[in-house]
């Protein structure tokens, strides 16, 4: 049984397409650019802003830091709200917690915006150690938050960690540690075949899938 749960938020926890997509078409129009297709804005959940603005914009550095600060402005007034906790979320984090587990974020998205969001929701009390990017984009990678979390919870044995995630992002950055991973196939992947490809220790498809395999 694993002690210490390593959550990522988006996609995992809550359903933040909404916010998240109409932040990017924000910032896209206001740059000047023709918006993207949905599905391809989806693809922005999960992974740095950065990455995504370069990699699906064709943006350098500086235009890329110039869209993440218009997106900004929509998400922390509006965007960040538009988000909902998944069927069966806030259930399980309370049986969870019950039981006695440690409960973590590991969210590439910036702490301040975790914690607001966990709040407005109610899931802020079930969680010792939210661990997110900072604003700077210095410590944003999903290994730095896992690291981050690992070092203030000081554990001696890795076998009783556990990251879940809904991205190849999640699971590798699982696997740079050596921690086990739990791929969940309701959030953004387009897949389940990217969580199995990643290497993924468990598949759970549903919110009640995962409870199965972390009350085993």
């Amino acid at each position: 049984m694993y002690k210490y749960l390593f959550f990522d938020l988006d996609g995992t926890l809550t359903d933040s397409e909404e916010g998240i997509t109409k932040s990017v078409s924000y910032a896209l129009i206001n740059l000047g650019y023709n918006d993207l297709p949905q599905e391809t804005k989806r693809k922005f959940i999960g992974p740095p802003l950065l990455d995504s603005f370069k990699k699906y914009c064709g943006m350098d550095d500086e235009t890329a830091k110039e869209a993440i600060r218009l997106y900004r402005v929509r998400y922390n007034d509006v965007g960040k709200f538009e988000n909902k906790p998944y069927d069966g979320i806030p259930a399980l984090l309370k049986d969870l917690k019950d039981d006695g587990r440690v409960l973590v974020i590991a969210s590439s998205k910036p702490t301040t915006f975790v914690t607001d969001i966990l709040k407005k929701f109610d899931l802020f009390e079930y969680f010792d150690i939210v661990s997110g990017a900072d604003l700077a984009g210095l410590k944003g990678e999903k290994e730095d938050v896992i690291e981050e979390a690992l070092k203030e919870l000081s554990i001696d044995d890795l076998k009783e960690v556990v990251m879940i995630g809904d991205r190849h992002y999640d699971i590798l950055g699982a696997k740079h540690f050596n921690l086990d991973s739990i791929g969940v196939g309701y959030g953004f992947a387009p897949d389940i075949s990217e969580l199995e490809e990643a290497g993924a220790t468990h598949i759970a498809e549903t919110v009640e899938d995962l409870r199965k395999i972390l009350f085993k």
